[in-house]
């Protein structure tokens, strides 16, 4: 990855809840910066975006494998995608662009695809034109709590 997901506010890049996985908002960056900025539609076209949605969204995968080390849990695979794109009025091609972001978490995650929403949005943090969260299942790994108690003799 070309930067590891670093919370650039009051936030977590990524939290755990009841066996989720919940990712912040990732943008497509790489040394420090978002790696291009713009509004889809005006300044970037969808063959310019795609590769973006799918940086931005291996950047959520990371934050999540990044939790799910530090609990001790395994990723199992992506439930809910969110993809928010920069849009100018009258564009309409966000599952295109959208489908990068899915492409990119099925070829590190494999399994079915997630369930999506992708939405037009005005602007985004720091210009980028897409930002992605996700939401994943953990795999259970059985720890000294889970062993199997033996019943009383």
């Amino acid at each position: 990855m070309p930067d590891a997901p670093v919370p650039a506010g009051d936030y977590a890049a990524a939290r755990i809840a009841g066996g989720l996985v919940f990712t912040a908002g990732m943008t497509p960056r790489a040394d420090g910066g978002v790696i291009a900025a713009g509004v889809l539609g005006a300044d970037l076209s969808v063959a310019d975006a795609v590769p973006l949605a799918a940086l931005a969204a291996g950047r959520a995968v990371e934050a999540a494998r990044g939790a799910v080390r530090a609990a001790g849990l395994r990723l199992d695979s992506a439930v809910s995608m969110t993809v928010h794109l920069a849009v100018a009025p009258g564009f309409t091609e966000h599952s295109r662009v959208a489908d990068g972001a899915s492409a990119r978490v099925r070829s590190l995650l494999g399994g079915r695809p997630p369930a999506r929403t992708a939405v037009g949005v005005v602007a985004l943090p720091s210009g980028a034109p897409v930002e992605v969260t996700l939401v994943l299942s953990t795999l259970h790994t059985p720890s000294t709590a889970d062993a199997e108690v033996p019943a009383p003799s």
